[in-house]
């Protein structure tokens, strides 16, 4: 008799930081240096990095992208911990994302999209999936605190209005980008992804994880 796979405790969905990690065309990216190393004869190992703040899985401050937004520290962090929801979705190439996308019923405050459109989080591609300001007014309606994307923005790369981004200021959500959940099946989830306290900052890197819970049959 075939044994039944073990459900892991946990999903990590945090891509590894490292010098090739893909940011946007532009900005800054992951370095680290080493300051001393027991390799080089010193008493410890001591590092420094320069990075955009918008790297890997993290999340906007609302600062990002209004003038009168929060920065990150500012953040309640109980928007990004709690019942979480992850939905497949397949809308066209670089296409956005819709209600009309969504299969299934909202069961929880908090949604991760998976598109599989930015699987490679150490390749840059230009024609991943984004959400539809549409679909942002239409989750905070049914009570969806935060919204989350596998790609590295709920706009397309070459957007300069940012309309889903504007729609989640005036919802006042909280957002997770650059997360990877090509591992993870669709259903219900405890979310763990809390940012930095970096003052001033308009993003945090995360390290986001989901919580496996019980039979959900």
């Amino acid at each position: 008799m075939a044994e039944t796979p073990t459900k892991p405790d946990f999903y990590d969905i945090s891509p590894t930081i490292h010098e090739g990690i893909a940011v946007f065309p532009g900005d800054t990216a992951f370095s680290r240096k080493e300051l001393m190393s027991f390799d080089g004869g010193s008493h410890l190992d001591l590092s420094t990095i320069t990075t955009t703040v918008h790297l890997g899985a993290h999340t906007d401050a609302p600062s990002h992208y209004h003038k009168d937004g929060k920065s990150i520290e500012q953040r309640d962090l109980m928007l990004y911990m709690g019942p979480c929801q992850v939905i497949t979705v397949r809308p066209e190439k670089k296409g956005r994302i819709t209600k009309e996308h969504v299969a299934t019923d909202i069961k929880a405050p908090r949604v991760l999209f998976r598109t599989d459109s930015f699987s490679n989080p150490d390749q840059w591609n230009d024609d991943f999936n984004s959400l539809s300001p549409e679909l942002i007014d239409w989750l905070s309606s049914l009570g969806v605190r935060l919204v989350g994307i596998d790609t590295p923005s709920v706009d397309p790369s070459d957007s300069k209005d940012l309309p889903s981004h504007q729609a989640l200021y005036r919802n006042d959500m909280a957002v997770l980008e650059g997360i990877l959940l090509t591992e993870v099946p669709d259903g219900l989830y405890n979310l763990i992804a809390l940012p930095l306290r970096i003052k001033g900052a308009d993003a945090s890197p995360v390290r986001a994880i989901l919580l496996t819970l019980g039979d959900q049959s």
